[in-house]
């Protein structure tokens, strides 16, 4: 496919435009480089090495995985400095975060002691030492130990443990990145970020050093970025970007879209394509089309509604391709293999998403 045009792309099929998420890797890592606080990209959202590896030489210090597979492959790819930012619970998992342990620099999170000491034995046994995050639940009510003094008693029991190495502590203000009004979002991020680094502050006072303080993601970014104390953000999304992202005008571009097929054209004001329900998700509403002369409104399995807003038509036939953005762009890359990288209307690269589908 290399050096074809994009529309030789058999569909659904997701599309980068290349031009704009380099400016989005450039826009977030200038955002960073002068600052205390550096990033830490989620790699959830693209869930591939080699964009990973963008992110890395654009300057961010490592790459965050929500999930163990996606660490895998990450690991399996080179990638060093990693974070998992969840907890891995049961002998199955930790026997698998050990040997990721053995490849990388890895460091995951805990919210329990329980879960800290089957980690300890088993990285013990396998003569390894984990570096360890205390998640600290900042008002997103997921995981996470309280701030303050639970986070302090969870900590001492840590260093205990001869498996682990205690790094500091990460706490996601999940609950308001993608609040709409902005003055809400960044009080409400301050809040968060305030118990967070307050949590840090006792650990300090009992003698703990903490090197790491994580949060962050896209929606809030440059609050969580600026926030004394906070040492590095796990934005993710800015890469790509989608429809939900785009309307809190965060300054980054869209650069991600379904490519999709018109399989009807069931009268003037209706357009029916192959990309449903299987090819783009709808939990953050309908993706948009990127031809605002027409708006998505129905998904089935396999086929999307649009109708035509314009009074004067749109020219599309059967057998025409057209772009929509996805509304949510983490869960929709989930459901493809392959991202086609496009520049200028050209197949410049064609990357496996290869964490696709990687949940355990």
């Amino acid at each position: 496919m290399i050096g074809k045009s994009m529309y030789d792309i058999d569909t659904p099929a997701l599309v980068i435009d290349l031009d704009a998420m380099e400016r989005n890797i450039r826009g977030m890592a200038d955002f960073f480089r002068d600052r205390p606080a550096k990033l830490r990209p989620h790699a959830k959202t693209h869930k591939t090495p080699e964009l990973a590896q963008m992110q890395l030489d654009a300057g961010a210090i490592g790459i965050t995985c929500a999930k163990l597979g996606e660490a895998e492959v990450m690991a399996d790819a080179g990638i060093r400095d990693l974070l998992l930012a969840n907890e891995v619970i049961g002998a199955q998992k930790i026997a698998r975060l050990v040997e990721v342990a053995k490849k990388s620099d890895l460091i995951v999170a805990v919210d329990s002691v329980e879960n800290a000491r089957a980690i300890s034995e088993a990285a013990e046994a396998a003569g390894v030492r984990i570096r360890v995050l205390i998640e600290v639940d900042v008002g997103q009510n997921r995981c996470g130990v309280r701030p303050g003094e639970p986070a302090v008693r969870l900590a001492q029991e840590i260093l205990k443990l001869r498996g682990l190495l205690f790094q500091g502590i990460m706490g996601y203000e999940g609950h308001i990145v993608l609040n709409p009004d902005r003055e809400v979002r960044e009080s409400e991020c301050q809040k968060s970020m305030t118990q967070l680094v307050s949590t840090r502050e006792a650990l300090e006072a009992a003698g703990i050093p903490v090197e790491i303080v994580s949060g962050g993601g896209t929606g809030t970014y440059a609050v969580t970025g600026a926030f004394p104390g906070v040492t590095e953000v796990q934005a993710g999304s800015y890469i790509t970007m989608d429809a939900r992202y785009k309307g809190l005008d965060l300054g980054f571009e869209c650069a991600l879209t379904v490519l999709t097929t018109v399989v009807s054209r069931n009268g003037p004001e209706i357009v029916v394509c192959d990309a449903g329900m299987k090819a783009v998700t709808r939990e953050f509403g309908m993706p948009e089309s990127k031809d605002t002369r027409m708006e998505v409104v129905h998904l089935s399995e396999e086929h999307g509604k649009l109708t035509v807003k314009d009074p004067g038509g749109v020219p599309y036939r059967v057998g025409d391709k057209i772009e929509i953005i996805p509304s949510h762009g983490c869960t929709t890359i989930n459901l493809h293999d392959t991202f086609y990288g496009v520049r200028a209307g050209k197949v410049e690269a064609v990357w496996n998403i290869a964490a696709r589908g990687k949940v355990r």
